[in-house]
């Protein structure tokens, strides 16, 4: 298959490939220890895995856009802090 119309550049190419093996691991995990441990975090109600997850991909889109549109560096840093915040988003919340 021919994707270069696509213009994928490594760091967008590991990010949705991020995402998919994310989304993957979380069935995985979910089929073997269902329920999503909910817990109640920083904000106040109660989240599962699955919320945890969503916020921080969630998140991660909104840095990345952020990043793409606001400033002329490399997006390998916005990978990193996009990884700092879902570790506090699974942390905290």
């Amino acid at each position: 298959m021919d994707f270069s119309w696509m213009a994928w550049t490594l760091p967008t190419a590991l990010f949705f490939s991020a995402i998919a093996f994310l989304i993957a691991a979380m069935g995985v995990w979910e089929y073997f220890s269902p329920g999503g441990g909910p817990r109640h975090g920083i904000l106040r109600f109660k989240t599962t895995r699955g919320d945890r997850l969503f916020i921080s991909l969630l998140g991660s889109a909104f840095i990345h856009l952020g990043w793409l549109g606001l400033t002329e560096f490399s997006l390998w840093w916005a990978l990193a802090l996009s990884i700092v915040y879902a570790i506090g988003v699974f942390k905290f919340v």
